[in-house]
């Protein structure tokens, strides 16, 4: 156990220091071999056999997909088609970011991809409203968390191929709770709307090519029912998208990586032939972002990959069982410390790290004290979800913050309001009320 804590705490120094992930978890690999007595040549042969896994191919594909969605126009229907049924009442344009945020997760799988999508839209919306920069790049980069719990998650993939716990009932566990955080955040921003806009003015959205439309056609009847009727149909593909992926895989039909590799395809399809906002310079660009960033992922999954196998190896996760049982018999004692180190840990690595070093440590110690792997699968998911938006990590949030051109100082007390009266109180329900996370799985008989 000395060993596995001056382990921690040198990796946990090498990612403060800015260390690049693979390379900080490749000198904790180091440091184990050297010290530990672990056979290096099986611990990366392992590494090579787990990494070609068919399961894993998943995570690459549903990347590429979620820049298709990003690039090819859906996210820009979705937002119309959300904001016909809402975008009347004053201050839905935030309950607009949420949902379409939300939906956008139940396509890609990924918390990036509705920033990209959804802020460069409607950061630019929400200023002219007269909602701050700080405050309109916040909501965004808080509802984009949403893609990283509404099925199909590519954390939950990750879980599920790192664990052996069932892939789709890790699905349905994070559902709950990205439901829950879809009403909690929209119902912050609603009082925050009503208090801010109490003392502020408020500017009703127009958009400029409905205006447009409105001057030729010199009637607001004629104009609302052409353009309502527009939007819906324009939005029927974008629709349709998580209706296939989600229903092939719990329909049985697809595996999450058939699901993937379909989805890649039909939005190939839909962005060229379709909404024709796919070309050859846009697809070439995307291919290439892609790439890149697919193959930084998979470098660094598979170092904390092994790094994580050599704790296997030196019986750490038996070890940890071992200490907590000794200490305490509680079963809500040990769930607020594994929150607690969840947290942490999301406050320094990505979800998809965090999931591969502490899911094999952690599920042994939480079922010897009868919590269901599906169960923990959602606990797993709402932390580490959480540590995008949590500095000092907060990939999530710096990246709104570079679309929405905000700073960190702007972004900080809105972001805490989400946390605070938002977040945390998702988290506590989750651990602590098994049915939120639980109901809908037993549903579907997991």
């Amino acid at each position: 156990m000395l060993l596995f804590a001056i382990n921690v705490i040198l990796l946990v120094v090498l990612l403060l220091l800015g260390t690049p992930l693979p390379y900080a978890f490749g000198g904790a690999v180091i440091f184990m071999v050297l010290f530990g007595d672990v056979p290096i040549i099986s611990i990366i042969l392992w590494g090579f056999n787990q990494i070609i896994s068919p399961s894993l191919l998943a995570v690459p594909l549903f990347i590429l997909f979620g820049s298709i969605v990003g690039e090819c126009g859906i996210a820009d229907r979705l937002l119309r088609f959300a904001n016909l049924f809402i975008g009347k009442i004053k201050g839905a344009i935030g309950a607009v970011v949420v949902l379409t945020s939300g939906f956008l997760g139940a396509i890609s799988g990924s918390s990036f991809t509705g920033i990209a999508a959804v802020g460069q839209i409607m950061i630019p919306r929400m200023q002219k409203q007269g909602y701050s920069r700080g405050y309109s790049t916040s909501l965004v980069s808080v509802s984009s968390v949403l893609g990283a719990l509404i099925p199909p998650s590519v954390i939950m993939i990750i879980y599920g191929w790192v664990t052996g716990t069932t892939v789709l009932g890790s699905f349905l566990s994070t559902l709950g709770p990205g439901i829950l955080l879809i009403i909690m955040f929209i119902a912050i921003h609603m009082i925050y709307t009503k208090r801010y806009f109490a003392k502020h003015g408020y500017q009703e959205d127009i958009d400029m090519e409905e205006l447009d439309e409105l001057k030729l056609t010199n009637s607001k009847l004629y104009h609302e029912r052409t353009n309502t009727a527009r939007i819906v149909i324009a939005a029927i593909p974008a629709l349709l998208l998580p209706i296939i992926i989600l229903g092939g895989i719990y329909g049985g039909f697809l595996t999450p990586t058939e699901s993937a590799a379909v989805a890649s395809v039909l939005g190939l399809f839909i962005g060229l032939a379709v909404y024709r906002e796919m070309n050859l310079n846009k697809f070439s660009t995307m291919l290439k972002e892609s790439t890149s960033s697919i193959g930084s992922i998979m470098a660094m999954i598979f170092f904390s990959l092994i790094l994580a196998q050599t704790y296997v190896y030196l019986q750490i996760p038996q070890a940890l069982v071992d200490v907590f049982v000794g200490v305490t018999e509680s079963k809500t004692v040990i769930l607020i410390l594994v929150t607690l180190f969840l947290i942490f840990i999301g406050m320094i690595v990505n979800d998809t790290t965090a999931i591969i070093l502490t899911a094999p440590l952690l599920l042994p110690l939480v079922v010897s004290y009868g919590v269901d792997p599906i169960h923990f699968a959602a606990i797993m998911g709402v932390n580490l979800a959480m540590g995008g938006i949590t500095p000092p990590y907060a990939s999530v949030l710096y990246f709104g913050m570079r679309v929405g051109n905000a700073k960190f100082s702007e972004v900080l007390k809105p972001t805490l309001m989400f946390i605070i009266f938002g977040y945390l109180p998702v988290i506590f329900l989750t651990v602590f009320f098994e049915p939120l996370s639980m109901f809908i799985p037993r549903l579907f008989g997991y």
